[in-house]
């Protein structure tokens, strides 16, 4: 069950970033989350698209995303239990979080940020989207990018990223910064290019497998030494050849008259953050490991394709105790179950605006319930479900309470069981 992992001091948190040049998603991309998606292995999956099309699908008129891959995505993970958190959207460039639902009340003071940087600030083609939050307790920070093109934009790159830096601070607490977090992952298609080698001698060094050859003359690799800006963020060997720029529909280098060498543009990198004075190897600091780095070669609707990484948070504490606990019956087979109990923990601030949501299990964000009450703040600490607000299909669900202030569900059930209603007496 979601609870026994939830005491592991460890967190796992699956990144993939993918430039779809504007193209229409795919019927599938389950495949982009890795063959375990359906185990649960992971806690959370954060996803960065960068060249979404934004033209609004008319099967999407009533939904509440206007993008066909951010439906997609929900409709993909939210098959194995994960609850999209947090979404960020600015022109072509989306980032989605996913957690795992039963760690939704330890992912706490959701924010999100936007910084462009297209024709000089004013177009968000280029830029940066961010989403930070708490978890379990550790300040941390996602950031998805699409930094500027070609060859000769070394310069421009690294300036842009950091002006995204400058640009993105967050509200109250301790990490206004995007730097200022325990640990930073920033990814997305970053645009950087391989230097100095012409075409034939790139994709020769693809076709012989000697891929260190070209790592040396990677301008990111080459600007982590010079750029202070770069200082501290890490990144794992790139053992999959570069992922841009392939034909459409291909697995081929460009072959267009334009003939761009390729390049590994598309990256995920991770920081953590300094602290004031040498660490001891024994104390406790936030540590990051990274079990995989890979591209995706099956999907060929866009010139990219997609990288993905997984990583393991060791947290040395862990903030798992919910702001709201909520008791309710294994089973509702008749109306009067269809009660909850809640405790508040000291410091909590309730608003009149509070709800309790009843949810399928398998919902897709904290707005996909299946009926809500408000709770309150008027010292009950009850809520009941009036009879016709109950589901007619039958099934496994949860309750959680939806914190207006904080914007997000602070405490929720183990699943139960909802016997149809026609049967409830």
């Amino acid at each position: 069950s979601c609870y026994s992992c939830s005491h592991l001091c460890k967190n796992k948190v699956y990144i993939v970033t993918w430039n779809v040049g504007s193209a229409m998603p795919p019927d599938d991309i389950s495949a982009l989350f890795g063959p375990r998606v359906s185990d649960g292995s992971a806690d959370m999956f954060i996803v960065g698209f960068q060249e979404v099309n934004s033209m609004i699908n008319k099967r999407l008129k009533d939904a509440l995303f206007t993008d066909q891959w951010s439906e997609l995505c929900m409709d993909t993970l939210s098959r194995f239990g994960y609850v999209l958190v947090a979404s960020q959207r600015m022109q072509g460039v989306l980032l989605l979080v996913f957690s795992k639902f039963c760690h939704l009340p330890f992912l706490r003071g959701v924010q999100t940020q936007s910084t462009r940087t297209g024709l000089g600030g004013y177009w968000g083609n280029k830029g940066g989207v961010s989403a930070r939050m708490m978890v379990f307790g550790h300040p941390v920070c996602f950031l998805n990018c699409h930094l500027p093109a070609h060859m000769r934009n070394l310069e421009q790159r690294v300036e842009d990223f950091e002006s995204i830096l400058q640009q993105q601070q967050f509200e109250g607490g301790a990490a206004v910064g995007v730097l200022d977090h325990d640990v930073v992952f920033w990814f997305g298609d970053l645009n950087f290019r391989i230097e100095d080698y012409d075409i034939h001698v790139v994709k020769s060094a693809i076709e012989n497998n000697k891929l260190p050859l070209l790592w040396e003359r990677d301008q990111l690799n080459m600007a982590k030494n010079s750029e202070s800006i770069l200082d501290g963020f890490m990144e794992g060997p790139l053992n999959f050849p570069p992922t841009y720029k392939f034909d459409v529909g291909t697995h081929t280098y460009d072959t267009s008259a334009k003939k761009r060498k390729p390049a590994w543009t598309d990256r995920i990198l991770w920081r953590l953050r300094r602290t004031g004075s040498p660490v001891p190897s024994h104390s406790a600091a936030l540590q990051v490991t990274q079990h995989f780095y890979r591209s995706h070669m099956g999907f060929t609707v866009s010139d990219h394709k997609p990288v993905s990484a997984l990583f393991s948070l060791h947290f040395p504490f862990k903030v798992d105790l919910p702001l709201v606990q909520l008791e309710v019956e294994k089973e509702w087979t008749k109306v009067s179950d269809a009660t909850a109990r809640f405790t508040v923990t000291s410091g909590f601030q309730r608003s009149t605006w509070d709800w309790v949501g009843l949810y399928k299990v398998g919902f897709k964000h904290h707005k996909d319930y299946a009926a809500y009450v408000w709770a309150k703040s008027d010292h009950s600490t009850q809520v009941t479900f009036p009879e016709e607000d109950l589901p007619r299909d039958a099934g496994e669900y949860i309750l959680g309470y939806y914190s207006n202030n904080m914007n997000s569900i602070v405490g929720i059930t183990e699943p139960f069981q909802v016997k149809p209603l026609n049967k409830i007496q």
